[in-house]
């Protein structure tokens, strides 16, 4: 139950003193900009600051070099909540912050296009908010964050969930930059992502062609195979792949190896793994055609995410009650310079992404919060909290932290990255998370009404993760030279 005997604005007044050593952090995590399962100099600064905010932090959480867990408990008992963070950065994204055209810091280089910079950092900053708050109210309970690698293509949530991490929450909270804030219920794609590799026979190319068996025609006649494939799967689900090995540069040699990774979606987890077994059925077709011998390696998988309706209304109200982030008129003049690179088809896009009003489309940064009606809307990504939230009852948020109609995963967000009105959306849901986070421990009945629509939506089933047991988290493979 709601406890209305401190200040109101306490909360604020905590986060808001915290605000510049936050968003120093996500500045420096910005810079360093590393992939996934190599985050080493992020999570040593993450683990710096809440150390210093006295965290009790376990290192190599699930076998994980770059995963941990920060551990505040306050009185005795109490429910566990924990906040989910995020640092990884994504390959080919470098660019000077602040520039609104694109300017690559490295060529090549790694940049945060997706904010997990500041994904990360913002529920730190709600979960010392929380600890502080918890303590001033002479309430018990346990406040983690927990620091989880490799959301860009790895999955670094499904490798702990599978090893018992998330166990013991009574709720779990997230939030994800965006372009608008409000809550996010999303209905996502779980997925498979599986490399296929293709061993052959190398021979002269046009001396003694017959002699060879090219692994190349094999991953190209699969490819063929799952492209006519496609027109016969759920209209939800996606197949995307990436060659990442063609057996070498010399045209005039059979390849006698290759190699393509697969993301497979599906809207539930047992779909994406009965299309993985027909995409793998195209693979040994290919195999068998040109007698060349196939090896499938699953990579990381995750599932879909069960919303909570129960938890996603208590954010919303604390999101109401915040209102949208206070922007200011050069953080709009920035927002329009960036929206100068986009198409009006980014736009549109962009706004019917967050379900937002379509006139909103005409403002560079957002005036109002998104509307939410308790009703989850289908999202075509895909996220490893999916797997948290079928073992925690699990809620998110958008924070609005770039222009309108900003793509994910592009230059334009890694320019915004660093940019006040980024940080002005980090601070403002860690505020929603943080309220949110108390208004769970303060009513007990929330929580159990939260477990049992879990417990509804998974029909009591218990969390199977899709990632067989054998297989271990290694960073992304490059691309083979020569």
């Amino acid at each position: 139950m709601r406890n209305d005997s401190l200040d109101p604005d306490d909360l604020a007044t905590r986060i808001g003193a915290r605000a510049p050593r936050y968003t120093a952090l996500a500045d420096s995590i910005w810079e360093m900009a590393e992939l996934r399962f190599a985050e080493h100099r992020s999570v040593a600064a993450q683990i710096a600051l809440l150390e210093a905010e006295g965290f009790r932090v376990t290192r190599r959480v699930a076998g994980l070099e770059t995963a941990f867990m920060a551990e505040a408990v306050v009185g005795q008992g109490g429910p566990v909540i924990g906040f989910l963070g995020e640092f990884d950065a994504l390959a080919g994204l470098s660019q000077e912050a602040g520039n609104p055209r694109p300017a690559p810091l490295v060529a090549g280089g790694n940049g945060h296009g997706c904010g997990h910079h500041l994904l990360g950092t913002g529920a730190m900053l709600a979960a010392a908010a929380a600890r502080d708050m918890l303590a001033a109210e002479g309430l018990s309970g346990t406040i983690r964050y927990y620091g989880c690698p490799a959301e860009e293509g790895g999955s670094g949530k499904t490798f702990m969930a599978r090893e018992g991490v998330f166990d013991d929450l009574a709720a779990a909270i997230c939030w994800h930059p965006g372009t608008y804030a409000g809550v996010m219920s999303n209905l996502t794609l779980a997925n498979f992502q599986v490399y296929f590799r293709f061993r052959g026979r190398p021979a002269h190319a046009a001396g003694s062609p017959h002699l060879g068996r090219s692994a190349l025609d094999a991953v190209e006649i699969m490819n063929m195979g799952a492209n006519y494939l496609r027109e016969h799967i759920p209209s939800d689900a996606r197949l995307h792949y990436a060659i990442t090995d063609a057996g070498g540069i010399s045209p005039n040699v059979v390849q006698a190896r290759a190699e393509v990774l697969y993301l497979i979606r599906s809207p539930k987890v047992a779909q994406a793994e009965a299309l993985f077994a027909r995409v793998r059925r195209c693979a040994e077709g290919a195999a068998h055609m040109t007698e060349t011998e196939l090896t499938v390696e699953v990579d990381k998988a995750c599932s879909e995410v069960v919303p909570n309706t129960v938890l996603e209304m208590a954010m919303h109200e604390n999101i109401r009650r915040l209102g949208p982030p206070r922007f200011d008129e050069e953080d709009r003049a920035f927002a329009a310079a960036i929206r100068e690179s986009l198409t009006a088809e980014d736009i549109e896009s962009g706004v019917a992404t967050f379900g937002a009003p379509p006139e909103s489309g005409a403002l560079p940064l957002p005036e109002e919060i998104l509307a939410f009606d308790g009703t989850p809307r289908f999202n075509a990504g895909s996220t490893d909290v999916g797997d948290v939230s079928w073992v925690v009852p699990t809620v998110q948020c958008w924070g609005a932290c770039y222009a309108i109609g900003t793509p994910f995963h592009t230059w334009q967000m890694v320019a915004q990255g660093r940019r006040p009105a980024a940080h002005k959306g980090m601070v403002h849901a860690a505020q929603a998370m943080a309220a949110t986070a108390l208004d769970a421990i303060r009513d007990p009945e929330m929580l159990a009404r939260a477990r049992a629509e879990l417990t509804r939506r998974t029909g009591g089933r218990p969390y199977a993760c899709p990632i067989p047991p054998g297989v271990v988290a290694p960073p992304l493979r490059a691309p083979r030279a020569g």
